[in-house]
């Protein structure tokens, strides 16, 4: 762990556990990370010095114990602002995730989120910037990108499209729309 400026810890790539048939983040503890092109530093103790987390293409189906792994293989979990959990058989946002007030950039997608309602958990990420959630079967609800918006208006990138100043004036108009009361109308003998 050398070449920090002293004081200043120096974080590395994102550390790889892509592709490895994971099925519990218990499995990771057990694991080697992928090699990449630039090594990834490690404390005295054995910690990996890295923000970012890669935990794509495995069937992970649920994410107990993320604290557990997230905390034996970073040297400062807190820290964490990158996690791609994409292309997993995750049905639910654990509400785990938003236990990492740091998380800037977050891969769902290509997992079995289906409720809408999922998204509202990430609220409580503040320095929450990009998401992806495409290939997920709530992708395919009605006002899908504007429920997403209006839930999360600090976000920059929504499935790897720049969420626009226009994009965030119609989804406060759709949200204001519908979370109005419906009105029911009278018949005339009424």
């Amino acid at each position: 762990f050398t070449g920090a400026p002293k004081g200043r810890k120096m974080y590395g790539p994102p550390v790889d556990f892509s592709f490895k048939c994971l099925s519990s983040l218990a499995d990771v503890l057990s694991e080697h990370p992928n090699v990449g092109l630039k090594p990834v530093h490690r404390t005295p103790e054995g910690k990996f010095c890295s923000k970012a987390l890669r935990l794509s293409n495995n069937i992970l189906s649920n994410l107990s114990d993320f604290a557990t792994a997230s905390t034996a293989l970073l040297d400062d979990p807190k820290q964490l602002s990158w996690i791609d959990l994409s292309f997993n058989d995750l049905s639910t946002i654990d509400p785990i995730l938003t236990e990492f007030r740091e998380l800037r950039v977050l891969y769902l997608h290509g997992n079995s989120i289906s409720r809408l309602s999922e998204v509202d958990k990430l609220a409580a990420l503040p320095h929450l910037q990009s998401l992806t959630l495409h290939g997920n079967t709530l992708e395919n609800e009605k006002d899908y990108r504007n429920y997403v918006i209006s839930a999360l208006p600090h976000l920059k990138s929504l499935d790897f499209s720049a969420v626009t100043k226009q994009d965030r004036v119609t989804a406060q108009i759709w949200r204001r729309g519908s979370s109005r009361p419906k009105r029911s109308r009278k018949t005339p003998n009424e």
